[in-house]
């Protein structure tokens, strides 16, 4: 038996939109699976991967996880960044996938265990007006999800992040060869928001978890204004509530609000978290598995927060392949501080593409028992849909002057 790797090869499909997929194969016939998609720029990860990191796995020790780690971060001049950490994210996916195969165990298993039965998840409710919003929670509610995150329109604008005026599902990255242009008027939705999300809380009562993302749309002193005023809402918590690259402005936003707040969606490596946890900053980090470098480097900054009692809540919107989803399950179950698995879900072919044992009930997800991550690719459907240009929208404020989106 020889776990050396002979080959690696990248997937680009667009099953409803698009995805980056990474196959390494074994001497001894084991496949794993890894997810690099970055949206808005899946092609540049999918070239770093052919062309740069596919050549230097062959004949590497498929098992020796944390050395190829090691090797594709420290053997890199150019360190760090969204592309490079997907690229790794997507390797270290892989590997363990192959791990839990020659194994014949979960890779849950492989991380010492579950220390949980299954992960709460949270899922999006969105409308236009209040009546629409509290319509969808209804909707989330009746599926079984116990948390939920909220967004609704603003009056005066023609677009909001998150939500749709004909109800349709959301999906961010919108096809055609150019992104789309929002206007945003960050004082229009301070003046709204509160408001509508404590008529939410009202109708919902004490015991649904809502959640909201404000998507690093304001300043520190409007972060602290809107926390503040969301207080009484008893928030699980507020998302990205301004661009956390300056991280000591968020101290002023924690000497005004008790919110518990989420951050780091964006980011990619410890070292970018690093101050956000050690001065507890934030109560909640939003690392995704596939954009932070995979298991093993998501696993490291889960231990450092752990140790200022800060809980892991990784991304998992719908770029977010059921590859990657399934490796966050899997640490999920086996992390102690892990909070909450974010979980729009998939259109059906998406599910038929990425065939997986993770499964859905009651507002929980479990990752399965199949041996591995539990995500196998049909490779012959995934080429019936092939790379579509799409790009995530950007924002301007009414005077035309680009701002964060």
């Amino acid at each position: 038996m020889s776990d050396r790797i002979v080959s690696a090869e990248v997937l680009v499909t667009s099953p409803g939109r698009n995805f980056v997929a990474l196959k390494i194969t074994t001497a001894d016939g084991a496949v794993g699976w890894g997810d690099a998609t970055l949206n808005g720029r899946e092609l540049a990860v999918a070239a770093y991967l052919r062309d740069h990191v596919c050549p230097i796995l062959l004949g590497r020790d498929a098992a020796r996880i944390e050395d190829t780690w090691q090797y594709l971060y420290r053997g890199v001049y150019w360190r760090r960044g969204p592309v490079t950490m997907a690229a790794i994210g997507a390797v270290d996916l892989a590997l363990w996938d192959i791990k839990g195969k020659i194994t014949g165990q979960p890779v849950y298993q492989l991380l010492g265990g579950a220390v949980r039965d299954r992960v709460l998840s949270y899922t999006h409710a969105t409308g236009w007006d209040v009546p629409a919003l509290a319509d969808a929670v209804d909707a989330v509610r009746a599926r079984g999800f116990r948390a939920v995150r909220v967004q609704t329109g603003v009056p005066g604008l023609d677009s909001v992040y998150g939500v749709t005026k004909d109800g349709a599902p959301y999906e961010p990255a919108g096809r055609g060869n150019a992104p789309a242009e929002e206007v945003w008027d960050t004082e229009a939705y301070l003046r709204h928001a509160p408001g509508a999300l404590a008529e939410i809380r009202t109708h919902v009562g004490p015991d649904l978890a809502l959640l909201h993302d404000a998507h690093h749309r304001l300043t520190p002193i409007q972060a602290a204004r809107l926390g503040k005023a969301l207080e009484p809402v008893d928030l699980f918590w507020l998302e990205d509530v301004t661009p956390a690259e300056n991280q000591e402005v968020l101290r002023r936003v924690r000497a005004h609000t008790t919110t518990p707040l989420a951050i780091g969606e964006v980011f990619t490596t410890i070292w970018e978290y690093q101050q956000l946890i050690t001065e507890q900053l934030i109560d909640f980090v939003r690392a995704a598995v596939s954009h932070a470098g995979g298991i093993t480097h998501l696993r490291r900054i889960a231990a450092l927060a752990e140790v200022w009692q800060i809980r892991l809540a990784p991304h998992g919107p719908s770029d977010v392949s059921p590859v990657a989803l399934a490796g966050s399950l899997h640490v999920g179950l086996a992390t102690p501080n892990f909070a909450i698995q974010e979980y729009m879900g998939y259109p059906d072919v998406v599910h038929e593409v990425f065939r997986h044992d993770w499964t859905y009930a009651d507002g929980h997800l479990h990752p399965g028992e199949a041996p591995g991550l539990g995500v196998d690719v049909d490779e012959t459907l995934a080429a019936r849909f092939p790379y579509e240009p799409a790009y995530l929208p950007v924002a301007r404020r009414r005077d035309g002057t680009l701002t964060d989106w």
